[in-house]
């Protein structure tokens, strides 16, 4: 009677295990590329939301972009300062998630992005050791006007570089560019 020996039988096991952990690995990556356009989306639509909201409301926004966040802040004509939005739960602080960082390209000059906001670090100082005449600008303005300054900004997956680039021209067009993506 013809049959299947145990080392056959064992050797189809070993032969799907393997195919079955490509699989999952695989699907992790995927997933991980998913996490990437998640956060590119939410920032766009948080942008688009903002200018919206500048234009409309006469007031002018900016986003302070750190290593791994970023952060909304509102410029106070009276007192002539940037202030952090407080009030508003879509314009609070942000931050990706573990193994995640952004690299920011203003007028093609990379931006060295600090680890925490600016404000957080000034908290942090001695009180007669500041400097008020230093003037605070965020990276990205976003004018009552509706303009809003070109930029580009990677979020870089660290572990094996994968990034989406989010690309603000200076006609104002807001684009989404992926890894695979023509860049042009």
């Amino acid at each position: 009677m013809p049959g299947f020996t145990l080392i056959e039988i064992l050797v189809v096991l070993v032969i799907v295990g393997i195919i079955v952990a490509a699989a999952l690995l695989s699907l992790g990556t995927l997933g991980d590329d998913r996490n990437l356009q998640t956060q590119a989306r939410r920032l766009t639509t948080l942008l688009q939301m903002a200018t919206d909201d500048a234009t409309i409301q006469g007031r002018d926004f900016g986003i302070e972009v750190m290593t791994a966040g970023y952060r909304f802040v509102e410029h106070d004509p009276l007192l002539n300062q940037w202030f952090e939005v407080t009030d508003d739960d879509l314009m609070r602080e942000r931050k990706l998630e573990e193994g995640t960082e952004f690299e920011l390209v203003i007028e093609e000059h990379r931006v060295l992005l600090e680890d925490e906001s600016q404000e957080t670090q000034r908290e942090e100082e001695d009180i007669d050791e500041r400097d008020l005449t230093d003037d605070y600008l965020p990276h990205i303005l976003i004018l009552s006007s509706g303009d809003t300054s070109p930029f580009e900004l990677r979020i870089v997956r660290s572990s094996d570089r994968a990034e989406v680039l989010v690309r603000m021209s200076a006609a104002g067009e807001l684009k989404i560019v992926n890894d695979d993506d023509d860049p042009l």
